[in-house]
């Protein structure tokens, strides 16, 4: 039988439904093993529950969240970009650089010199950034190989990181830009990813497949090779859609029941209800919004109207979004994309448990996953309130408390 752990005298921010916190202000966590047993007031908590338990505490009156959950990185990677910032800063624009040669083929260049070792230890303290202000589950994408072997580097890499007790599903992303190799021949290296993807996924290596829709990546009719193959391998799919322009790349995804579709500053009418029909979540990034100074809002009150959930992400990257923080991403929704705050914590757990196809956290109710933040706060509205402070006490992942 699992052991029993309790945890009592918190005020809890369960999200049990659909709207609002749904706090329980003297609220009682019970776990079993990696799930949670019993969740609700302390005061009705099942006396029977409470023999032979393995550990009890009391949490006075912390406040207790689902887990963190981080659905859109690129964590794995070599090098740094910070030149190309001072460019930007200069007036060269993301897609200028990346047409004179730098971008992400800098970081690939850099990513294949580097031992799966050496990737694995730079990774490892960037999920370890995460983890301290609660990070529980993590996405962790490909791309900066584009090579079989080289990708395959950094999904090992991807996956390894889930020894330091975190859940990490690896997406690959293979279509992600053009290597110099294949310069001049597009359409051939769209065919490599494809013939890579059955050898990667018979690798265990793959969790869902992404691709980069935009006019200095891939074109739709591309990305739906892309899919196609991934359809017929029976990955899930997601996008990163509607960054740059509107290429339709949020509705080509809906049309595969894409898990996600990113970004989508530039993301139309016609997206958006391909989006609501199909279930798709809008993962938005407002780090790689803030850090690239982008003016064009996503639609954020067209998506609320058509009941598309909203997720959120910290798109960590060495190009467009190199921050490490998930507290200032719940700031930066609210202050940047006008979210509240309950819709933006809802995007780092509820919401983002769905982007990635995940029903088994993100809220605090009897059956899911015993994965849980305790935090030094009175009111859940204070994590997206501040930034640069960190009101983590403890987290919990699988029913244990994180050393």
């Amino acid at each position: 039988m699992s052991e029993r752990r309790l945890w009592t005298g918190a005020h809890l921010v369960t999200f049990a439904g659909d709207r609002d916190w749904g706090l329980v202000p003297d609220g009682a966590l019970l776990t079993e093993g990696e799930a949670l047993r019993w969740v609700g007031p302390r005061a009705a908590l099942p006396r029977a529950l409470c023999e032979g338990l393995a550990d009890e505490q009391d949490l006075g009156g912390a406040l207790v969240t689902p887990g963190l959950i981080d659905a859109h990185t690129h964590l794995v990677y070599g090098g740094e970009r910070s030149a190309e910032f001072e460019l930007r800063l200069q007036g060269a624009s993301y897609e200028e650089i990346a047409r004179a040669g730098g971008g992400i083929r800098s970081t690939v260049a850099a990513t294949r010199q580097a031992s799966e070792s050496a990737l694995h230890t730079l990774a490892l303290a960037r999920a370890q950034a995460l983890m301290a202000e609660g990070l529980t589950t993590l996405e962790i994408k490909s791309g900066y190989g584009l090579s079989l072997d080289d990708e395959a580097k950094c999904l090992r890499v991807a996956r390894r990181l889930g020894e330091a007790g975190l859940t990490v599903r690896t997406t690959f992303l293979g279509a992600h830009a053009v290597p110099p190799e294949f310069d001049g021949r597009q359409d051939d290296y769209v065919e490599a990813v494809c013939q890579w993807m059955p050898i990667l996924r018979d690798q265990g290596l793959i969790d869902a497949v992404d691709a980069f829709c935009e006019r200095i990546a891939f074109t739709p009719a591309q990305t739906r090779r892309v899919f196609e193959t991934a359809r017929g391998l029976g990955l899930p799919v997601k996008l990163h859609a509607e960054q740059l322009s509107d290429q339709g790349g949020a509705a080509l995804a809906a049309g595969f029941g894409a898990l996600s579709c990113d970004h989508l500053e530039h993301l139309s009418d016609d997206g958006i209800r391909a989006m609501a029909d199909a279930g798709t979540v809008a993962l938005l990034l407002p780090g790689a919004y803030y850090f690239l100074r982008e003016t064009q809002l996503p639609p954020i009150a067209a998506l609320r109207a058509a009941g598309v959930p909203i997720a959120l992400a910290t798109d960590h990257n060495p190009g467009s979004a190199p921050g490490l923080s998930l507290l200032l991403m719940l700031n930066m929704a609210c202050t940047l994309f006008r979210l509240t705050p309950e819709e933006a914590l809802r995007g780092l757990t509820v919401n983002a448990a769905r982007a990635l196809g995940l029903a088994d956290r993100g809220r605090l109710v009897a059956g899911q996953r015993a994965d849980f933040c305790i935090w030094n706060a009175a009111h859940p509205r204070e994590l997206s309130y501040y930034f640069g402070r960190n009101p983590i006490r403890g987290t919990v992942m699988g029913g244990r408390t994180r050393a």
